[in-house]
């Protein structure tokens, strides 16, 4: 199994899924979206990843404000709340679904007449698509962690693609990912256009100082990580220092602690970057931990919540 902070347990049951294509549910052989879908030929659509636990979808409104936000930038008219949320519930209980599942909900601006960027050219209303899946987190890659290698693929500033946007063009990260596998790592660390550290391919960054605080990018060229923002919330009524700053990889090769966060794998550590190990280079480190502890509460008290 490939060592990536997305490296799931295999689940047999995944082969017989339904998937939600515009208010119809398909088995998983025969799903199918139009060639000529605005996210096919030109990467124009928004996206959520949500996890499923005890019934509940954790953070469902986080989740949905950052969508919505990201489809007003664009332009894009979505569906009601109301029906999305119908749909996402509808979709896993088709599914007989529970615990242990990531959510992908998609979003694009509709079918095109022609192959065009033009927003004109597009025929009826956007297309939805709900894709759920039995996963569960290596937990070879959880315990062990993740190496990283930097990209020289940059995040690019908000002027050229805002990168709080989860847009379908992800074309950047795909090759910085490829850059790190070719180089003999597992993810990618990415830098801003001033060389200050930003974010990984697909996860937040984080380093742990040899004084104890919690640094992270500025927020300006990443992803607002919806877990991010639990593990800032958390570290600050824990009263442990944070700071969201520019720093370099001078400040993450001397760390004692690096982790990345997702929704899929919440926390993961990281073992090493550009070859440098970080801490002992075995697993997390005790901030690591105990932050990791501290999502699985905030998550458990919003299922709590949800009911």
């Amino acid at each position: 199994m490939v060592a990536s902070t997305h490296a799931a347990v295999p689940d047999g049951r995944n082969a017989t899924i339904l998937i939600h294509i515009n208010g119809e549910l398909i088995p998983r052989a025969e799903a199918k979206i139009s060639v000529f879908d605005s996210g096919f030929l030109v990467g124009d659509g928004v996206w959520e990843g949500i996890r499923l636990s005890n019934g509940t979808l954790v953070f469902l409104d986080r989740h949905l404000d950052r969508l919505e936000a990201g489809a007003k930038a664009i332009s894009l008219d979505l569906p009601p709340r109301s029906e999305l949320v119908r749909a996402l519930r509808s979709t896993v209980e088709a599914n007989n679904m529970f615990d242990q599942v990531h959510v992908r909900l998609m979003v694009t601006r509709g079918d095109k007449s022609t192959p065009s960027q033009h927003p004109s050219n597009v025929v009826g209303g956007p297309n939805v698509v709900i894709i759920a899946e039995h996963k569960r987190a290596d937990p070879a890659v959880t315990d062990q962690g993740i190496s990283l290698f930097t990209a020289t693929v940059r995040r690019p500033p908000p002027d050229t693609l805002d990168q709080r946007l989860n847009c379908h063009s992800k074309l950047h990260e795909v090759i910085a990912l490829i850059q790190a596998v070719e180089a003999g790592a597992d993810e990618a660390l990415m830098l801003d256009p001033t060389g200050a550290v930003a974010t990984c391919n697909a996860t937040n960054f984080f380093i742990v100082t040899k004084r104890g605080e919690l640094w992270t990018s500025t927020g300006h060229y990443n992803l607002q990580g919806i877990t991010r923002a639990v593990i800032l919330e958390q570290a600050a009524v824990d009263g442990t220092p944070i700071a969201e700053k520019p720093y370099t990889l001078t400040d993450v090769y001397a760390a004692a602690e690096a982790f990345v966060t997702g929704t899929f794998g919440g926390l993961t550590p990281v073992r090493s970057v550009d070859g440098r190990t970080i801490g002992t280079g075995n697993g997390a480190g005790p901030l690591t931990i105990h932050l990791r502890d501290r999502y699985h509460q905030a998550v458990a008290a919003d299922v709590v919540q949800s009911r």
